[in-house]
């Protein structure tokens, strides 16, 4: 029997086999990108991918993540010179051919991306109630991630590309964007246009790691 409680708007979609290949293919073609054009997506278009960000899972429906647009070029130049500092810190860390390799990667698009934008957890988020964060605070920082994946996947889908920077000072980086003591870093971004499509993840191509089968991250009990 039917439930008189729901609509026929309410039922789920269903989702076929044409669908399932193609989403399999949003996920192969994923990239981290690193080399943008520097034609920005129409007006609007950061806004929007954001919404769907923010449809993403989060603990106790915390929605912790707290997203920075940074058109401001003095910002940007900050977070430039920030990336600077850290990666010629980073290349001393290694030596030898792995030392060689570092320095012929490509790490950052920040010069020719066209959209920056920062990603924060807000810690102390009242919102949720601290439900399912007792025990695992940490909680809120994974809800941020899952709607950082959820915006990648949703820019690919648009031939946008993203490329996540890391090699970053997080005190730094909340210092020069001047965001609420309560935030943390997450990650800083490039948004833009790719300038070419790329097979392969670039470290991939450039020999500096292997993809690993999954079998090797699977442990039964």
């Amino acid at each position: 029997m039917t439930d008189p409680h729901l609509s026929e708007a309410a039922a789920p979609p269903s989702f076929d086999a044409a669908f399932q290949a193609r989403l399999h293919q949003l996920f192969v073609w994923r990239r981290d990108v690193r080399r943008f054009r520097t034609d920005p997506p129409p007006p609007g278009t950061l806004q929007r991918l954001i919404e769907e960000a923010c449809l993403g899972p989060s603990v106790g429906l915390s929605q912790p993540w707290r997203f920075v647009i940074v058109d401001d070029p003095a910002r940007r130049a900050a977070v430039i010179d920030n990336f600077r500092t850290a990666n010629r810190e980073a290349l001393e860390t290694y030596s030898g051919e792995r030392r060689a390799r570092y320095a012929q990667l490509k790490l950052a698009g920040l010069q020719e991306a066209p959209c920056h934008f920062a990603v924060f957890v807000d810690e102390a988020t009242p919102i949720g109630h601290g439900l399912g964060r007792r025990t695992m605070p940490e909680m809120l920082r994974y809800s941020a991630v899952a709607a950082i994946c959820q915006l990648w996947l949703a820019a690919r889908a648009e031939d946008i590309g993203m490329g996540w920077v890391s090699i970053l000072d997080p005190a730094a980086v909340r210092r020069d964007l001047e965001v609420p003591a309560d935030w943390s870093l997450i990650g800083y971004f490039c948004l833009g246009y790719p300038a070419a499509a790329a097979e392969e993840p670039e470290l991939l191509r450039e020999g500096w790691e292997r993809r690993l089968s999954v079998d090797s991250f699977i442990l039964r009990r």
